[in-house]
Parts: C-alpha cells; sequence; structure tokens
C-alpha cells in the first residue's frame, strides 16, 4: 500500500506535466532554480569539511534547525500548493493507519522542497566524513532531521485543516505571510548585521538549539566528532522522541479528520445590501466596476497586490539608510503606477467561470474594459499622487516634481490601457477563486510568462517619451522639461488609455465566448 501511494504521487505528477508542453517548461525552470540553491549549500557543506570542529557544528546546527523551523512554518499558508495526496481524499478508504501514514509521509519527499531538503540533509555527511563513526551519526542525523521536517508540516497541516478551510483564514494568513515576503530584503540584512556584530555567540546558541528538537538531529555528527559521544547519545534518543511524539500527534488528527472533514461550507448572509452596487452609478461601467472594487477588497489574489505597495516606501527608505542617499524614492511613484498598472493584465483569468456573467448579460467590451480600469485607477491615481508628492517633500527637490508625475501617470494611464487589451486578447493560467495566490494550478506557465514579459517591455516602448524627457531634464537642469513631461505624460497617457479601452472592448466583443471557454479549462 505504501509503495502504491508513492506510484499515485508520481504519476499525478507526471499526469500533471503531462497536460501542457508549458507546465513542463515552468517545472523545468523552478527544478533549476532549486538546484543552483541545493548545489550552493551542498558546496558549503563539502567545504565545511576542512573547518574546524566547533565552526562546522555551528553553521550545521543553526542551518538545520531553520530548515526544521521553516517546514513548520511555512506550510500554515502554503497547504494548498500541493493537494495531490490530500487525506480527504482517502476517507472512503479502508487503508490501515499506518501505511496511510509512512505513504503520506514519504509522499512528501517526492517534490522540489522534499528533494532539496533531503539533498542538503545528505550533505551534512560529507561535513563530518572525518571519520567513519561522525559520518554514520551524521547520517542518522540527515535521516532523523529530514523526516522530522516531514512529519511536523504533515501535523501541522493537518492541525490546521478546520482554520484552513476558513476563507477568512485564508485571507489573513497569506496576507500576513506577504508582509515578511516583500520585506525579506532588509530582514536579511537586518539579521545578517545582527550575526556578523555577535558572531562570538553563535556557538552558545548553536550548543543551546543542539539540544532542542530542532537542532538535536543536526548535531549527531559533531558531537562524535568531538569526543562527545554521550551527548551524542542523548541527542539521539531526544530526536528519536520527537518524531515518535509528531507521529503519534498526526495519527490522532488524521483518524479525526478522516472520521470529521473539515467544514467548508458559506454560512448564512442577510439579503437585500447591494453594497458598492448600491453606491456607484447604475451603468454597466458602473456595475463592472463595483465588482472589480469588491474583488480588490475581497480576494486576496487581489488584495495581495495592494499589501505590496505600503512596504514599497519601507523597502526604499530602508536603503535609503543603508547608503546616505534617498534618492531612490524618486522612482517609488513610477514603480507603483507599474505595479498596479498591470496587476488587471489578467482580470478575466481571475474571474474564472464568473466571466460567463459578463458574456451571458451581454454587456458591451468597452464597458467592461472601463469599469475595471476605473476601479483600479480609483487607488492607484491617489496613491500615485501621494508618493510622488512624498518623494519630492523627503529630497526636497521640488523642481523635480512635474517630472516625476508626468513620467507616473503616463505609466499608470498607458498600463491600464495596455492591461485592458492584453486581458481581454490572452489568457493566462492564475489561482482558482478561493485558492491561495501562491499555488500554481497546472496549465501554460510558459506562455504565461512570455505574454507577461512581452507586455511589460510593450509598457517600458509606450513609456519612452515620458522617460526620455525626464532624463533630459536631469542632464539639463531645466524644469521647462519637467512641466513639458507632465503634460505629455498625462495627454498621451489618457490617449493610450482611451485606445487600450476601445480597442481591448472590441477584442472582448469579438472573442467572448471563446474567452469563457478557455478560462473554464482551469476549474
Amino acid at each position: 500500500m505504501v509503495a502504491h501511494l508513492l506510484r499515485l504521487k508520481l504519476t499525478l505528477l507526471r499526469n500533471g506535466l503531462r497536460r501542457s508542453p508549458w507546465q513542463l517548461v515552468g517545472m523545468a525552470i523552478a527544478g533549476l532554480y532549486a538546484l543552483g540553491l541545493v548545489a550552493m549549500l551542498v558546496i558549503a557543506l563539502v567545504l565545511l569539511r576542512n573547518a574546524g570542529t566547533g565552526t562546522a557544528h555551528t553553521a550545521v546546527v543553526l542551518g538545520g534547525s531553520a530548515a526544521v523551523l521553516g517546514w513548520g512554518v511555512i506550510p500554515v499558508v502554503a497547504s494548498a500548493t500541493d493537494m495531490t495526496l490530500d487525506p480527504a481524499r482517502f476517507t472512503t478508504f479502508a487503508i490501515p493507519m499506518r501505511q496511510l501514514l509512512a505513504g503520506l509521509a514519504l509522499g512528501g519527499l517526492i517534490g522540489i522542497p522534499g528533494l532539496a531538503t533531503t539533498l542538503v540533509a545528505l550533505a551534512t555527511v560529507a561535513t563530518w566524513s572525518r571519520g567513519v563513526l561522525p559520518a554514520l551519526a551524521a547520517l542518522v542525523g540527515a535521516c532523523l532531521g529530514v523526516m522530522t521536517c516531514v512529519v511536523l508540516a504533515k501535523v501541522v497541516t493537518t492541525a490546521t485543516a478546520g482554520l484552513a478551510a476558513s476563507r477568512r483564514f485564508k485571507d489573513i494568513s497569506i496576507i500576513a505571510f506577504m508582509v515578511p515576503l516583500v520585506l525579506l530584503g532588509p530582514i536579511v540584512a537586518a539579521v545578517g548585521r545582527g550575526v556578523s556584530a555577535s558572531t562570538g555567540f553563535l556557538p552558545d546558541v548553536a550548543g543551546t538549539l543542539s539540544w532542542t528538537p530542532l537542532g538535536a538531529p543536526w548535531a549527531l555528527g559533531g558531537d562524535v566528532a568531538a569526543g562527545r559521544p554521550a551527548a551524542a547519545a542523548v541527542k539521539l534518543l531526544v530526536s528519536v522522541a520527537v518524531l515518535a511524539g509528531l507521529a503519534w500527534c498526526w495519527k490522532l488528527l488524521l483518524e479525526r479528520a478522516l472520521v470529521t472533514p473539515p467544514y467548508t461550507g458559506a454560512g448564512k448572509r442577510k439579503g437585500g445590501r447591494l453594497g458598492l452596487l448600491g453606491v456607484l452609478p447604475p451603468t454597466p461601467a458602473g456595475a463592472v466596476m463595483a465588482r472589480s472594487l469588491t474583488y480588490w477588497l475581497r480576494d486576496p489574489r487581489y488584495s495581495g497586490s495592494l499589501v505590496v505597495i505600503p512596504l514599497l516606501p519601507v523597502i526604499m527608505l530602508f536603503q535609503g539608510a543603508q547608503t546616505g542617499h534617498y534618492g531612490g524614492v524618486a522612482f517609488l511613484a513610477p514603480v507603483s503606477a507599474f505595479i498596479l498598472a498591470w496587476s488587471i493584465s489578467a482580470d478575466v483569468s481571475y474571474d474564472n467561470t464568473a466571466f460567463a456573467l459578463h458574456v451571458a448579460t451581454g454587456v458591451r467590451g468597452v464597458a467592461d474594459r472601463l469599469g475595471r480600469s476605473l476601479a483600479c485607477l480609483a487607488f492607484a491615481l491617489p496613491v500615485v499622487l501621494v508618493f510622488a508628492v512624498g518623494a519630492a517633500a523627503l529630497t526636497r527637490d521640488w523642481a523635480a516634481l512635474p517630472g516625476q508625475l508626468g513620467l507616473s501617470l503616463g505609466i499608470l494611464f498607458s498600463g491600464l490601457g495596455l492591461s485592458s487589451v492584453v486581458s481581454a486578447r490572452y489568457t493566462v493560467t492564475v489561482p482558482r477563486p478561493g485558492d491561495s495566490p501562491f499555488k500554481k494550478p497546472p496549465g501554460n506557465v510558459g506562455q504565461t510568462l512570455a505574454v507577461q514579459f512581452v507586455g511589460m517591455l510593450v509598457l517600458l516602448v509606450l513609456v519612452l517619451p515620458e522617460a526620455a524627457l525626464l532624463v533630459a531634464q536631469a542632464v539639463t537642469g531645466s524644469a521647462l522639461f519637467g512641466w513639458i513631461n507632465l503634460a505629455v505624460g498625462l495627454l498621451l497617457g489618457l490617449v493610450l488609455f482611451a485606445a487600450g479601452v476601445r480597442l481591448g472592448g472590441k477584442w472582448l466583443d469579438a472573442r467572448g465566448p471563446e474567452l469563457l471557454a478557455q478560462v473554464s479549462v482551469n476549474r
């Protein structure tokens, strides 16, 4: 039965890649990225063989502890990314619990995260290949550490299955996860400075972690190499006891989950409230705008973009504090305009089968394109204006404000027009409604990347006049170029916006049923 579950996982993975050659290309790109990262870590662990015992012990224990912690935290918000062996699917099958546990645990190793963790863990054997006993101890520790990671992830995902079934929990956890993800650069830099300033404490930290479930399995090789067999024996017992305890907890949680699956039904809602539909004008464009604004506020696939925007000033201010020069904040408004304008380039794809509402009601394509663009513009325009004025106030370079506004408004309006065309002409593979924004459903990943990349290049070409005028102002120092840029950015941007809405509406009228058929495939 265990072998059957593993074959099932491999079959599902293989069939997912066979659905589209572009899916295989996307998987290959992700695999190459992971392979490069794994290669760097493996080389570092091999080089640690020539380092001192204390240094190698500290590095391995700290790295292993971080891996266990990551496997325990990340699945809370990323559990929906791989549901090929979802335990709920085995509710109606009389599979013995031991075999089900073993099959699901080993199945967790099949995939890029599992394989990467296994390869890096096995590389610690090379670190402690200073004798037969240290190498054997490191091998045992690597196996215990990897299985602890997998079983801990299973315990966490099974324990939070009820919460994960809640739409509110999904939305909050995804947004909470995106904040440190966006701030990863400043966080890594701050941690790096803290580590470099307190390198003398790292061995003490590693020594403490080696007695905890996080670091005990990774300390076996180092303790044996350092001549501490008694400590290694105790930590081996700790590692085995922790793994056994996690397996027991997982068994109890899985038994309960198989008997009483989490309820995902929606609660009762009071009727009679139109929300934004009762506020905005009762026109086709107004109705589409209200629907799109509702998505922006309630759908994490959209609201995730809004979370990134207020964090951009934090990142740029952090970079300015590092370099002592805050000139980078001048790019805050243009970058925000670019992100927000391009965020609706996959609007129809995000609609999924709900796009049938637009096709069935016969709403004109121009009204559809205009409503979606105005919904984005409702908050994008104030954000761009505030960021542009704020950057000028921070740098006290008010002479550059007209040019910055011209470039930012040009990017915003031109980008909205181009996005209106792209989303009406092409569909891309996106997470389905209700899924995590990080979930990668099977589909044309390569085509998606091509459409997004080419579209961004076209947008850069469309805003070349504004960019050229901004460069001219920087070179000559003449404020006249800034005011010309403001006029050009506003007028040219509005012209391209209107042209994009009309062209996108024309294509939408002609290809509405075909677009519905394409987005309905991703169900």
